[in-house]
């Protein structure tokens, strides 16, 4: 955690509303190893909080009038309780906004506040900023107006903010990663059951973060057009099959190849694979605890080209980064991460590779490309909090 945004943003919520803030929290941005488009089909999911993160600052105001500024855009943004819909714009307000709804459905949201929030994680770089500010939200308000949630049902609050006030109809992913991560770990989770646990990761392994500044919006059409492919395939498996098909969790690869051309063929790229992707996200599982790193970078570069191939998800810039590292024989493993189109590919290296690598991808991207990326390490870390 960045303990100089923190103290930024409390210097920032004194100057601007006279007092200082009486809460402040932090949730950490997650990177996702693998299990891409996975979790709002009931699979699995390893993921990993970051050292990046959202921190918001809270305090109490009279009547029902509450302000947030953020001071990364910089804007400010005033309304009135209670909230009953989504605002026209700006975007962001509705992630607030989306919680201060849904948690006031637990508890009493009231009288008004005021709030300040800041974050180091880039937007658009696919590795969920606005998850971040939804969980930050959540436990700072939950904490102000005494609304007692444990952590998964906090998650899927703020999951149904980002569904019905942004249109972004994504799974519980985000949520999950920025709540339970931890140092050195990464978080396995099995979106069937919402079990979450833990699974090491060596110390002399670092990711680092290639941010293509393609930037995307989960909002946009083709989120929501791949999760509707999705579920117009398990309606076609639970259709043929004879046993229950809840969601493409329950479609075994078998199945798929015995009747996937009974499907268009666009369908069927999609349902291959999140079906082969749950499958590799239990070998990658079963690889890391064996501390097989080689093997399980070999997981993540089959994950993106399944994303580029099936899923369609990818960019130009995502598969020249990944197909540059995969020549570096420092680069142990490379995907693209998040929901795709455009964002971050994530790599699995040494620490002291980090940085020669760095230089090389970028070099090469910027003559290929004609701009520049950004490059960061990252590690897993811990996770959302109050302060």
């Amino acid at each position: 955690m960045n303990t100089v945004l923190i103290e930024t943003i409390r210097q920032a919520h004194a100057r601007r509303f006279g007092q200082p803030p009486v809460i402040l929290a932090y949730a950490p941005g997650r990177v996702e190893m693998l299990g891409n488009h996975t979790d709002y089909n009931e699979g699995f999911v390893l993921s990993a909080a970051i050292d990046l993160g959202v921190g918001l600052a809270l305090s109490p105001a009279g009547g029902a009038a509450c302000t947030v500024q953020a001071l990364d855009v910089p804007e400010e943004i005033s309304f009135n309780l209670p909230v009953t819909s989504p605002a026209k714009q700006p975007l962001w307000i509705n992630y607030v906004r989306g919680v201060v709804n849904k948690l006031g459905l637990r508890g009493r949201i009231e009288p008004g506040f005021q709030a300040t929030f800041a974050g180091d994680i880039p937007m658009g770089a696919g590795l969920s900023s606005s998850a971040a500010l939804e969980i930050a939200a959540a436990l700072a308000l939950g904490r102000l107006y005494k609304i007692t949630v444990a952590p998964l049902e906090l998650a899927k609050i703020c999951q149904a903010a980002e569904n019905d006030f942004t249109g972004a109809r994504c799974g519980l992913m985000d949520q999950i990663s920025s709540l339970f991560g931890q140092d050195h770990a990464l978080v396995f989770s099995d979106f069937r059951t919402l079990a979450v646990e833990t699974v090491p990761v060596a110390e002399d392994i670092c990711f680092l973060l290639i941010d293509t500044c393609v930037k995307h919006s989960l909002v946009a059409s083709a989120y929501n057009e791949r999760r509707a492919q999705c579920e117009q395939a398990a309606a076609f498996f639970a259709s043929v099959l004879d046993h229950p098909v809840k969601a493409l969790r329950d479609v075994s690869l078998d199945e798929y190849n015995a009747f996937a051309a009974r499907l268009d063929p666009v369908t069927a790229r999609r349902a291959a694979h999140v079906i082969e992707e749950n499958a590799r996200v239990l070998e990658a599982t079963r690889l890391l605890r064996a501390g097989n790193v080689r093997a399980f970078g070999e997981q993540m570069y089959r994950s993106h080209h399944s994303s580029q191939v099936n899923f369609e998800n990818s960019c130009p810039e995502l598969d020249f980064i990944v197909a540059q590292a995969r020549r570096l024989p420092a680069v142990l493993g490379a995907r693209l991460s998040g929901g795709g189109f455009g964002g971050s590919v994530v790599l699995m290296l040494h620490p002291r590779d980090a940085e020669t690598v760095g230089r090389t991808l970028a070099s090469a991207y910027a003559r290929a490309f004609g701009h520049t990326c950004e490059t960061r390490g990252v590690r897993p870390a811990a996770g959302a909090r109050v302060l």
